[in-house]
């Protein structure tokens, strides 16, 4: 292995980065809390340690030179694997910090709230959420915990189940519909369109055929591509759509939607509080889910899983 000692000091490379990537010094100099002649140190300290121009400076800035542009190239994912790196060390070790990964959905309309509770009660644990909609087991491991849906036998994982998937259809309470007395009558309704292709997802032909019903979506129908959109359209009266009960039960509460008849998809899938278990809960971890499965609404009658 050559020695490393070859190498250019670090902190020119990530000055270097800077530069490249804001398109001057000034920007990399607020970013990297230093002085625009520091940067300008270290950038010539890296040019004469490599022997080999890597920037030229116009009146409107910053151009790479090829070497510059070949040098980025190189060091642009070994930087952010490193900052990565070192983030994720630091936020295993943090005791305090709680790093959970939800869909979108999840993240703001049932985790959101509960984190907002459990600070009351805990204001020494911080809870970071990140929303992701490609979050999958295998993208985990840079979290503390994930909220994942479905079956709930992940081998790699420890998981808990929150709540069961329950969808039906609602819509805002002044739209002018009839409650339905059977299922077929919704067919006929303005029903919002959800285009579920690129995902796992309930839509209106999948919840119809749950009832034994055939149904086609009409080509002129409104439709979106997110049930958060869903949501919204049915909350400024576009038509009736599809609602998860984790979404829409508080505004069926507070009046803001409408639920149409008692029919209900209930899949069997539930969503989970998963983590891998191959890594111990750090103390503020055991905290918050210990809290989170004692405050659980309703007692969970779902698979029996480990804990």
């Amino acid at each position: 292995m050559a020695s490393i000692g070859r190498l250019p000091p670090l902190n020119t490379l990530i000055s270097f980065e800077a530069v490249a990537r804001r398109g001057s010094m000034t920007a990399a100099a607020s970013e990297l809390h230093l002085s625009q002649s520091a940067i300008s140190k270290q950038i010539k300290t890296l040019e004469t340690q490599l022997a080999i121009p890597l920037l030229q400076r116009h009146a409107r800035g910053i151009v790479l030179t090829a070497a510059g542009a070949s040098l980025l190239d190189e060091i642009t994912p070994v930087l952010n694997k490193l900052r990565n790196g070192v983030e994720r060390v630091r936020l295993e070790h943090d005791s305090t910090t709680v790093n959970i990964i939800a869909t979108h959905a999840v993240a703001h309309y049932w985790l959101f709230p509960r984190v907002t509770e459990f600070n009351q009660h805990h204001p020494e644990v911080t809870i970071n959420i990140h929303s992701n909609n490609a979050i999958h087991q295998t993208n985990l491991d840079d979290y503390d915990f994930g909220i994942l849906y479905g079956p709930g036998n992940w081998p790699r994982l420890h998981s808990d189940p929150l709540f069961v998937e329950q969808v039906y259809p609602v819509c805002h309470p002044d739209l002018d519909v009839n409650e339905p007395d059977v299922v077929e009558q919704l067919m006929s309704y303005p029903l919002i369109q959800l285009d579920s292709r690129a995902w796992d997802c309930i839509d209106w032909t999948a919840w119809f055929a749950y009832f034994g019903l055939d149904y086609r979506s009409p080509a002129s129908a409104a439709t979106f591509n997110q049930v958060t959109l869903v949501y919204h359209a049915a909350l400024e009266g576009l038509g009736v759509g599809l609602g998860w009960n984790f979404m829409v039960h508080r505004a069926i509460d507070t009046g803001r939607l409408r639920r149409l008849g008692p029919f209900s998809y209930i899949s069997g899938y539930y969503d989970y509080l998963a983590y891998s278990r191959g890594r111990p809960l750090k103390p503020a971890a055991q905290t918050f889910r210990q809290w989170l499965l004692a405050n659980l609404p309703d007692p969970i009658d779902g698979p029996d899983m480990d804990s």
